[in-house]
């Protein structure tokens, strides 16, 4: 049982690692980054926006502020 769950953490561990060395500089990897999350929180605003305009707008504000 205990080796399986370390070969388990290990394989979980590999995956993590493979995300930072992308090649990209550490500038780089902000500037993409940060456009990831323009468009997430642009998409997030559009869903309550539209929440809102369906009557469902106290819904929708409690989910955009997470």
């Amino acid at each position: 049982q205990r080796e399986r769950d370390r070969e388990r953490a290990a394989a979980r561990a590999g995956g993590k690692g493979k995300n930072a060395d992308d090649g990209l500089t550490p500038e780089q990897r902000r500037e993409r980054d940060g456009k990831a999350l323009q468009e997430k929180a642009a998409k997030k605003a559009a869903q309550a926006a539209a929440a809102a305009g369906s009557g469902g707008g106290a819904g929708g504000k409690g989910a955009a502020k997470k």
